[in-house]
């Protein structure tokens, strides 16, 4: 059965950090691409960043670039998302998401709000 399971969030002032995870359960992260996503209130769901399947590779969004980082633990089986310097319109519900030969599954979310 497959999950994703995102821990991390919480509230963190401006220009604070915060690390993501996501950890997999029924299949393995080094053998797909694994992305990461936020959704704010009354927002379209925005890409972040992606990690191919063997990491050498690393993709994110212009809104994130040189601030956030993706990568991955293979023997946790978990991909994480380093944020810094993070700002108020950072505030969202992150999620990440894999897709599969079966189709798209996506975590539960964790909320991530940034205000002082």
């Amino acid at each position: 059965q497959v999950q994703l399971v995102e821990s991390g969030g919480g509230l963190v002032q401006p220009g604070g950090s915060l690390r993501l995870s996501c950890a997999a359960s029924g299949f393995t992260v080094t053998s797909y691409v694994m992305k990461w996503y936020r959704q704010a209130p009354g927002n379209e769901r925005e890409f972040l960043a992606w990690i191919s399947s063997n990491g050498a590779f690393t993709n994110y969004a212009d809104s994130v670039k040189g601030r956030f980082t993706i990568s991955r633990d293979n023997v946790k089986n978990t991909v994480y998302l380093q944020m810094n310097k993070l700002k108020p319109e950072d505030t969202a519900i992150y999620y990440c998401n894999v897709v599969l030969g079966d189709g798209q599954y996506w975590g539960q979310g964790t909320q991530v709000t940034v205000s002082s």
